[in-house]
């Protein structure tokens, strides 16, 4: 299977020229690059998302996942959800890839792509969404990049089922008091600050905040 490139498109959610990621450059190494290259299932197209549904189980998006870690702890403590693993970030793609190829990971697939330019082109609603520690984008100015914010939150309630949820994690204080108050005034959303999970995996960027003496707050919004 080729990589999991697609044709370059604006989103359709933000103005055109906005995305909610910082592009990261770090060398591919040549395992990464094996994994994106040698044929498999794990890693999907625009054209072949819908194998993620093949199963039944409840899929779960999982936005910005970064590292390959967090994704196969959930996939083994969850063996009973798919999960849809976004990002744009291609070595760390190119890791789960490899993880899930040599470690017998059954239940994870993945898509390189802008999270805003895919959720248009989901086949099927997804039971959950998982962003964890999105980019909190502190200066005012930058807030329009923010992943929580009205209309990505609008987009998002039409492909997660009703009674589905949203989880997010963050290490900005500000941001999560942003997020709550974002979601408070749409109608699609229910919910507020939870006790972080004993399940949730640390993740890079949560180890990064606590060495730094960032409190790491949880929320968690169900779709009314």
């Amino acid at each position: 299977m080729q990589m999991g490139h697609t044709a370059a498109v604006e989103p359709t959610i933000l103005s055109p020229g906005i995305r909610t990621f910082k592009p990261r450059r770090s060398r591919i190494t040549p395992r990464q690059a094996r994994a994106l290259t040698s044929p498999g299932w794990h890693l999907l197209t625009s054209e072949t998302l819908s194998k993620a549904w093949e199963s039944n189980r409840p899929v779960i998006l999982d936005i910005g996942f970064g590292s390959a870690g967090p994704v196969v702890e959930l996939a083994r403590h969850f063996p009973d959800q798919t999960i849809l693993a976004v990002d744009v970030h291609t070595p760390g793609i190119g890791d789960l890839v490899d993880r899930c190829s040599t470690e017998d990971i059954g239940n994870v697939f993945i898509i390189e792509q802008d999270v805003l330019e895919l959720i248009p082109r989901l086949p099927r609603a997804v039971a959950g969404v998982r962003s964890f520690f999105p980019d909190p984008w502190p200066k005012a100015r930058h807030h329009k990049r923010r992943l929580a914010q009205p209309r990505v939150l609008d987009a998002m309630a039409t492909v997660v089922e009703p009674g589905g949820y949203w989880h997010l994690a963050t290490d900005w204080p500000e941001y999560a008091e942003s997020m709550i108050e974002t979601f408070s005034t749409n109608s699609h959303w229910s919910g507020g600050m939870i006790n972080r999970p004993d399940w949730r995996p640390l993740t890079h960027f949560e180890k990064r905040g606590i060495r730094e003496g960032r409190p790491i707050i949880d929320v968690w919004f169900t779709r009314n």
